[in-house]
């Protein structure tokens, strides 16, 4: 098991520590909220920048004259990511209900 670290002390205003105690939910503590928000935090940026490294890339590709699609293909890969994902949120939904996935 892997030990936990501490992260350094953050000084703010009083009036920021107030408003932070004013949002917490109940049973929930500032370092939990801070925690949680750090975690959140890093999971954004951790995404964001595979983001801008796919836009980087493509950008390299169309520069290259590669890898461009005309509206029509597009449009048939986004119905096809739309498809893959409606049968996963199925399959999911089947999961937690003991069903089988409905057929579409």
């Amino acid at each position: 098991m892997t030990r936990s670290a501490t992260l350094p002390p953050v000084r703010v205003a009083p009036e920021t520590k107030a408003s932070l105690e004013a949002v917490l939910r109940e049973g929930e503590t500032l370092t939990q909220f801070i925690a949680n928000a750090v975690s959140r935090e890093a999971e954004y940026r951790t995404e964001q920048n595979a983001a801008v490294a796919r836009a980087r890339k493509a950008l390299r590709r169309a520069d290259k004259g590669e890898g461009l699609l005309t509206e029509e293909q597009l449009q048939a890969a986004m119905q096809q990511r739309a498809k893959a994902a409606q049968q996963r949120i199925r399959a999911a939904v089947a999961a937690t209900t003991n069903r089988p996935p409905l057929a579409k």
